[in-house]
């Protein structure tokens, strides 16, 4: 422990100086191992996933961690393992990678928090069928009006996200302990499956609820080229693999008419034309970054860089890069009560950082 804070007390004169506004980016002494979602269980404490399986309990205020044991079977393949994680009150949601047989698909669990352990771990949904790639398992969660907001992966099979009959690229909402909401789309669109709530997805994984509107958004990978941010909307279809949002396939031909969208679909709200491996995102909330109220923060795989989406009128106008190259691949993001960004590198042998003013 005294190893890791003079660890700590070092790192502080390395900060990075990241813009004319001084903001310093802080490596705090938690050492993780592609880590991969976050929540927080309290003012000072978050739970942090590792894609390898673990739970890692870290206490902010004093710099300390802690695995947590648990049963939720997990598989560390592809782009899959133990996942992201929402908390409220002593109940935990995970979503991970499982395995049946030589196949993988994406799961949800609910568990309950008891001191250092999850125990009651009860697998509440999972995506059907079962693929045997590691491709494109989403897995982002949120809570929204009692109910659960999950993101699945269309595993790499493109227009699969188009049929209804299953979930695979798809938002879908169920109720906190995995039922089926009585109003979901199906009760009007009698070919969806019951859970499903968007379609047309090909890998989102960032989701975040927005305060000013109480709309949720997500961030979905698309091909080469067509990242983008957009609205969950009851009903809706974002159009992949029968549009591409200004992407390309990666062999360089068009997805399906080349148009970047079409009457009848969902337009997206924001497009990244190249990709930038987009993932965790979060609306900003806080006294540290003012300017930064209410507009979003996206995290960049590819480029490597944590930046502010800025909006007007609710409509997102300008990207702001805060740093690049500075931590590795940032995968996700919270902030605390006093407005501080605590920051993860899917990356092994990585670290918890802070952004400060």
């Amino acid at each position: 422990m005294i190893k890791k804070i003079l660890i700590y007390l070092i790192s502080i004169f390395f900060l990075f100086n990241l813009s004319a506004n001084s903001f310093v980016l802080e490596k705090t002494p938690i050492e993780l191992n592609f880590p991969w979602g976050m929540s927080w269980i309290s003012s000072e404490e978050l739970l942090i996933t590792q894609k390898t399986g673990e739970i890692i309990r870290v206490n902010v205020k004093n710099l300390t961690q802690t695995e947590i044991s648990h049963k939720i079977p997990s598989i560390f393949f592809g782009q899959g393992g133990l996942l992201d994680i929402v908390t409220e009150n002593n109940f935990v949601w995970i979503t991970c990678s499982i395995k049946k047989g030589q196949k993988y698909t994406t799961a949800v669990y609910r568990a309950e928090l008891k001191d250092n352990k999850l125990i009651n771990e009860k697998l509440l949904y999972e995506a059907l069928p079962y693929f045997d790639n590691g491709k494109h398992f989403g897995s982002r969660i949120e809570i929204f009006d009692n109910h659960l907001f999950v993101s699945i992966g269309e595993r790499g099979k493109g227009m699969i996200a188009q049929d209804p009959s299953n979930s695979i690229g798809s938002i879908i909402r169920i109720n906190k302990n995995g039922e089926i909401p009585k109003n979901n789309p199906f009760t009007i669109k009698k070919k969806w499956l019951p859970e499903l709530f968007q379609i047309g997805v090909r890998n989102p994984q960032g989701m975040t609820l927005d305060p000013l509107t109480n709309s949720i958004f997500i961030s979905n990978h698309g091909p080469k080229g067509g990242d983008f941010i957009g609205q969950v909307v009851s009903g809706s279809n974002f159009g992949w693999k029968k549009i591409g949002w200004g992407g390309t396939n990666y062999s360089g031909t068009k997805v399906g008419d080349g148009n970047a969208w079409e009457p009848g679909f969902l337009k997206p709200d924001f497009i990244w034309v190249p990709s930038i491996a987009v993932s965790g995102i979060k609306f900003y909330r806080g006294k540290a970054f003012p300017e930064w109220q209410d507009s979003l923060l996206v995290s960049s795989l590819k480029f490597r860089y944590l930046s502010i989406l800025h909006r007007k009128n609710n409509n997102f106008i300008k990207e702001e890069i805060i740093f690049k190259d500075k931590i590795g691949r940032v995968r996700d993001m919270e902030i605390d009560k006093s407005g501080n960004i605590y920051i993860i590198a899917d990356e092994t042998d990585s670290n918890l950082f802070v952004l400060k003013p």
